[in-house]
């Protein structure tokens, strides 16, 4: 049953992320929440607090504007005061100059009680950085800032 809820629960959360309710989604993060993103590019690095996740996730909506992510599978190890999931995604978005983004990667997310305290992302980190360079292209410079860290 445990296992259910918490699947259901990071369900919920990357439909918050596909509809852009970032205040609601970082309601279940611990204040210093942990996030990292591998690659060299504008959505890389590691952030250690709710207000520099916050930031990622404004600028993840404005360089890829039209990202979906699919949860594929959800795998929840251990119990409430110490969990572990690991989230297999498949991301797709049509970018702007109309070419198709595809990226399939991994979250490790541990949760404390039912709130995340640590988000490890790893993907295709070429294909990110192809896909924002097409974006920076056509205009949206934000694809090509310095990483959001703290």
């Amino acid at each position: 049953m445990y296992n259910y809820l918490v699947k259901k629960l990071i369900r919920k959360s990357f439909g918050l992320v596909n509809e852009r309710r970032f205040e609601e989604l970082l309601k279940s993060a611990v204040p210093n929440v942990r996030h990292s993103f591998a690659g060299d590019h504008s959505l890389g690095g590691t952030r250690n607090d709710r207000a520099a996740f916050r930031a990622w996730l404004e600028r993840l909506a404005r360089v890829m504007p039209k990202l979906f992510i699919e949860v594929d599978q959800i795998i929840v190890h251990n119990w409430p005061g110490s969990t572990f999931a690991v989230v297999h995604w498949t991301a797709t978005a049509i970018l702007e100059n109309g070419d198709p983004y595809l990226n399939k990667g991994v979250h490790f997310i541990t949760l404390k009680w039912g709130k995340a305290t640590s988000i490890d992302v790893y993907e295709d980190t070429l294909a990110v950085y192809n896909g924002l360079e097409k974006q920076y292209n056509v205009g949206i410079q934000e694809a090509k800032a310095s990483q959001i860290v703290s």
